[in-house]
């Protein structure tokens, strides 16, 4: 005969990959939410700052590629956190190069998707500036959801490096279909 569970107690035996459902619904929403709003206000088409840059493109792109950069960063980081590269535990430096590098990426994605939904609006006018609209809004979709897991327990071994793997390739995809794109079109 089984032991009655007291209340409150199942809510916290959810199944590990249960637990992972949240934060993707909520990253989710937020992709939805950044979606919907781009493409229902009108683009203003000025730039608020352009930090120097001579356009809002060209500071879009820069940074952009710098935040590619530091992704870079961030993905040998994550491997030798997780065992894949060198052996032995990491050194404390390389999670403080991980936490710092990603902080510096997205703030340097912040001016560029603020130009990107404000400035220019969710773009459908070609494939490829329809493909990078919904890349970018999945980009902050999938990062808020590896944030939300960051501090959960009982996840699944998976679930943190395929959210991470999913924020880094959003973000590799998005630059190739505007920084890559652009430096082949216009040049450095």
């Amino acid at each position: 005969m089984s032991t009655p569970v007291p209340a409150g107690r199942a809510a916290r035996d959810t199944s590990p990959g249960l637990r992972v459902v949240v934060p993707l619904l909520i990253g989710a929403a937020v992709a939805v939410v950044l979606g919907a709003y781009g493409s229902t206000h009108d683009p203003t088409g000025r730039a608020v700052a352009t930090f120097g840059f001579s356009g809002v493109l060209t500071m879009k792109v820069w940074l952009t590629t710098g935040a590619l950069a530091l992704a870079l960063v961030q993905l040998g980081t994550a491997l030798r956190m997780f065992g894949h590269l060198g052996t032995g535990a990491p050194p404390r430096w390389v999670a403080s190069v991980h936490r710092g590098s990603g902080l510096v990426a997205v703030l340097l994605t912040l001016p560029v998707a603020f130009h990107c939904l404000w400035s220019l609006g969710f773009s459908t006018f070609t494939t490829r500036t329809t493909v990078h609209s919904l890349l970018g809004c999945t980009f902050y979709g999938a990062f808020v959801a590896k944030m939300l897991t960051l501090r959960m327990h009982r996840l699944p071994g998976w679930a943190l490096p395929v959210l991470g793997g999913l924020v880094f390739t959003t973000l590799v995809a998005t630059w190739l279909t505007s920084a890559l794109w652009y430096f082949g079109t216009v040049g450095f």
